[in-house]
């Protein structure tokens, strides 16, 4: 026999052997890998979880091992077993071509998640979007993170990647509204929000945001629609008629604001802060129907827990001496008919003794009144103006000059100007040299408090 039969033998021996050995192997659950290491592949779980330990208390670092630990964990859902079995492989493994780094990464951050650490999960997902740039779980959880990182707009491009992907994923349609809607992206944002409802109709999350995307656009009445509907759930209801009320303040639909803050004050376990803005605006709506002893009483529940909430502090100076003084609520909130009653009261009697007889009153909307009246004494007689301005804040040179004219257009001998609030510098000077006395609230109040409308029947009962 000649020398290259034999070799022939011996080859073919060799490679018979070799093909053995890698049947042999397969069947115990193993298959040869780059450097001699060898993965996990047996089908019976049991087996494959034994090999796996027995080889991870010799070497805790065997990346086989651990890819195949992580594999069951993550099928069972063992979130925490999966988070450590990919940490050690994603560490260990980088750069491995033995190591399947994408599908390593996106584990890790995905387990990451599901355990509330959301900082490991950022950085897994990162990582395996390095890797592969279209994957849905990749997008979505990255997005989803963004969001919650306030990142907006990177969370706007990461959901819309995902939904491009799964037009139907309700999740991603629901996170991908609620980020445009952060960039006042309101129009995009409705179109999300109702494609997410359509998918899911009892998702009232969605139902809301898209509310509050009407009510940014302008459409009150389907805003309003919506959040009406959402006031009685236990979880979005407080927020619901928070808007619902507000939507209806500002329509100066005061019963209605009332009963939806009212619904809103009902439900348990609202946030403190839901619960001092309910009261706030309740306090609003109830300054507006002049009902100011129900305003202070639910401002002093707001500073008990909130000492300076917003203008809590200054409305109760304000509306307390209201409140222990009809005439002087009268004079600041009361009907136009019941003011001028008020005011033709107090020149009646500003002058004790005299015989005063009114000629002529004239209204300028809700902001005063103007008096004349004939004035006639035992020493002197003349001709008087009184204007009585419905303010608490300072009034200024431009309205007295005004009354200024007033008086010279009438003749009248005499202007007196009234307000239940302060005189600037500039018009106290104005008047220095003219014929016209300023008359600050002190001494109004002092005029006001002599006075028992309801006593004398000059003031309707109300």
């Amino acid at each position: 026999m000649g020398l290259l039969p034999v070799v022939v033998i011996i080859v073919i021996i060799l490679v018979f052997a070799v093909v053995l050995s890698v049947l042999m192997s397969a069947k115990k659950g193993e298959v040869p890998s780059v450097g001699g290491k060898k993965r996990l592949q047996g089908k019976d779980r049991a087996q494959m979880l034994k090999e796996a330990n027995r080889r991870l208390a010799s070497n805790p670092k065997d990346l086989g091992a651990l890819t195949a630990m992580g594999a069951v964990a993550w099928d069972d859902q063992d979130w925490e077993r999966a988070f450590k079995a990919y940490e050690v492989v994603v560490e260990a493994g980088a750069g491995n071509p033995e190591v399947n780094e994408f599908e390593a990464n996106e584990r890790y951050g995905i387990a990451a998640l599901k355990l509330g650490r959301p900082e490991d999960a950022y950085r897994g997902l990162m990582v395996a979007r390095s890797f592969k740039q279209d994957d849905f779980e990749v997008d979505y959880n990255l997005g989803v993170l963004e969001y919650q990182r306030k990142a907006y707009e990177k969370a706007v491009a990461l959901l819309k990647q995902a939904v491009n992907a799964q037009p139907e994923h309700a999740a991603a349609l629901r996170y991908l509204g609620n980020a445009y809607f952060k960039v006042k992206a309101y129009k995009e944002a409705l179109v999300s929000l109702r494609k997410a409802i359509d998918l899911e109709p009892d998702d009232k999350e969605s139902l809301f945001a898209a509310a509050e995307c009407y009510y940014e656009l302008g459409n009150l009445d389907q805003a309003l629609k919506i959040f009406s509907h959402l006031r009685a759930d236990p979880s979005l209801g407080p927020s619901a008629s928070l808007f619902a009320g507000t939507v209806h303040l500002n329509q100066r639909q005061y019963d209605r604001a009332v009963a939806d803050f009212e619904i809103g004050l009902k439900h348990q376990n609202t946030k403190p802060e839901t619960v001092a803005e309910l009261k706030y605006r309740l306090a609003a709506a109830a300054l507006k129907m002049q009902d100011i002893g129900k305003a202070v009483g639910l401002l002093n529940e707001i500073q008990s827990v909130y000492p300076n909430f917003k203008d809590v502090p200054s409305l109760l100076v304000k509306y307390k001496e209201l409140n222990s003084n009809r005439n002087l609520q009268i004079f600041l909130l009361g009907s136009t008919s019941d003011f001028v009653t008020l005011c033709r009261k107090v020149a009646l009697l500003y002058f004790p003794k005299a015989k005063v007889k009114i000629t002529d009153i004239s209204v300028q909307g809700n902001d005063w009144a103007d008096i004349l009246a004939e004035i006639e004494t035992s020493k002197w007689s003349d001709l008087i103006l009184f204007r009585f301005i419905r303010s608490q804040g300072t009034v200024g040179e431009l309205s007295v000059r005004d009354f200024h004219a007033r008086v010279k257009d009438l003749k009248a001998g005499k202007g007196y100007c009234i307000t239940a609030g302060i005189f600037s510098e500039e018009a106290k000077r104005f008047v220095e040299a003219r014929l016209i006395d300023l008359i600050e609230k002190q001494v109004l109040m002092q005029t006001l408090n002599s006075i028992d409308a309801r006593a004398k029947g000059i003031l309707p009962d109300q």
